[in-house]
């Protein structure tokens, strides 16, 4: 029965469809009337490291869509035996920041500079300064800026400046968008006026490296749109570029395209204040959907938006999981040597298990994750480093602590200045990532280090292409002038409540001991990084 309800609503065109570009996975995913997921289809890349800028070629943007939508679509037909003509609506979401920009001509002016180049320092700094607002490195203003400071050539024959996601959608739809959260990555947003704040718009273009420019920044920016917002229509052209076949039909309308941070967030059920969730996989990071803008500017904290434009606090660790998988990977070396047969996830579950029979604060074991440089700390640059005092109780369930701990301690150190100086208030965290795979452990531990409760979905693992497709959804089910968090959990998650872990106090007290060495021992990690360069 329920594949033929399924088979109906994809050949009447019901069906929704999320595509969202990471910076390692193109997936798509198609969801029915109820939300729920009835086909994907993906596609592997990597970022690439020319003439010194991180960039991606728009060739594979273009065949990594097309190739997910592919698989997508194969697998509708073979499983319902109908083909994708019609849909009710698509979203595009993408990787934030970075900079493409166009000329009249729609000619790419420069190679794609992603969210990953540190390139654009002595702009970050200067416009942090003087919009007295946090503009991180990778930033898309930032990314302008120095361009300008630097007096690149194809400055004056700027259009056009926009995101993966905003490029995608331009070329589908032929409209210059973008969805309010994704914009807030390109430059500040007034969460009032649901736009580009005008004050700041106005200090650039009066910044004497400006002042030069035939264009007026605003000119060249997509436009803001907020959630439940119209933000086109697939064109023939589109339609082609999405599906060569040439099945799939023009007409679709689209939701505005978002980032990855909005769309993790509407994955979450994470859109309403005093929510606020934690991404835990190589990196790490949180978000925290404030009840009021901060009073103070802070180098660790960006600030962002949701979908909807409310106000979002982000704190970005580059350094999570790298470090701990390294060490499973040399128990998997062991197991191999000693004839051990045992599945990796298996491996993961017993070691993550394990340390729930440490100490509360590791008995004396500090562990840095620190792979690559962490600006939270003011780390140029990363080296992994365990130490351990003389008296320490150095077993496998106090060092696997440890590693779990350091997984999360540059985030505590971050989200403290929300709960201490700025007296944030979280009712609920929301977990999601590689650390949350094993049931409880991670979600506990993580409970006890933002002394907060963590919840993690049944449907944490779906991801931001699900993301998209609830936005999309949103666009067209909404009610009259219903909230986007109203939607989310009367309509989406008000059957999956999810499992909800309170704080330990016993935890909470391990780590904070474990904390205090933590912050003291970073002089060492620091001097380390110095000595090896």
């Amino acid at each position: 029965m329920r594949n033929k309800e399924t088979m109906l609503c994809i050949q009447n065109g019901e069906a929704v469809l999320g595509i969202e570009m990471g910076s390692t996975r193109i997936k798509a995913v198609l969801i029915d009337r109820q939300h729920r997921p009835i086909a994907s289809g993906s596609y592997e890349w990597e970022n690439r490291l020319e003439d010194g800028i991180w960039t991606y070629h728009m060739e594979d943007v273009w065949s990594g869509i097309q190739e997910s939508y592919k698989q997508l679509a194969d697998f509708v037909y073979q499983t319902y035996h109908v083909k994708i003509e019609q849909l009710a609506a698509i979203g595009f979401s993408g990787m934030m920041h970075g900079y493409l920009v166009f000329d009249q001509t729609d000619r790419q002016l420069v190679p794609f500079r992603t969210w990953r180049n540190t390139i654009t320092k002595q702009a970050s700094e200067e416009l942090t300064a003087l919009f007295h607002f946090n503009i991180p490195q990778r930033f898309s203003i930032a990314h302008l800026y120095q361009a300008i400071c630097n007096g690149e050539s194809h400055v004056p024959e700027i259009a056009y400046l926009t995101t993966l996601s905003g490029y995608v959608h331009w070329r589908l739809t032929g409209e210059k968008v973008l969805g309010i959260g994704e914009a807030a990555g390109v430059f500040p947003i007034d969460s009032q006026t649901k736009d580009y704040d005008a004050k700041m718009l106005r200090q650039f273009d009066q910044l004497p490296n400006c002042q030069k420019n035939a264009w007026k920044l605003k000119e060249v920016l997509p436009k803001v749109l907020c959630a439940g917002q119209m933000a086109g229509r697939l064109t023939e052209q589109g339609a082609r570029l999405l599906d060569p076949t040439g099945t799939l039909q023009p007409g679709i309308p689209f939701c505005p395209p978002e980032g990855d941070a909005g769309t993790g967030m509407t994955a979450t059920n994470s859109v309403a204040p005093r929510t606020g969730n934690v991404s835990a996989g190589t990196s790490i990071f949180a978000m925290v959907v404030l009840e009021k803008n901060l009073n103070g500017v802070y180098p660790e904290i960006d600030m962002v938006t949701t979908p909807s434009g409310g106000p979002v606090a982000m704190v970005h660790c580059n350094n999570c999981t790298s470090d701990l998988d390294a060490w499973v990977r040399l128990f998997c070396e062991y197991n191999q040597i000693a004839g051990i047969q045992m599945e990796k996830s298996d491996l993961y579950a017993l070691l993550y298990q394990k340390a729930l029979e440490g100490a509360p604060d590791c008995g004396g074991i500090l562990s840095y994750n620190y792979i690559s440089g962490e600006p939270v700390v003011g780390l140029e640059k990363g080296l992994p480093l365990l130490m351990r005092l003389p008296d320490s109780q150095f077993d496998l369930s106090n060092f696997m602590r440890a590693q779990l701990f350091a997984a999360m301690g540059t985030l505590k150190i971050g989200m403290d200045i929300l709960f201490q100086k700025e007296e944030v208030r979280l009712d609920c965290l929301y977990g999601h990532g590689g650390l949350f795979k094993t049931p409880v452990v991670g979600q506990r531990l993580m409970a006890a280090a933002m002394n907060t409760p963590v919840t993690v979905l049944e449907t944490a693992g779906e991801g931001g292409a699900w993301g998209i497709a609830l936005l999309a959804a949103f666009m067209l089910q909404k009610e009259n002038n219903q909230t986007l968090e109203n939607y989310l959990q009367d309509k989406v998650f008000r059957e999956n409540a999810g499992n909800r872990i309170e704080p330990n106090p016993e935890d909470v007290e391990g780590f904070t001991a474990y904390m205090q060495r933590y912050t003291a021992g970073l002089k060492v990690e620091k001097a380390a990084t110095e000595v090896f360069e």
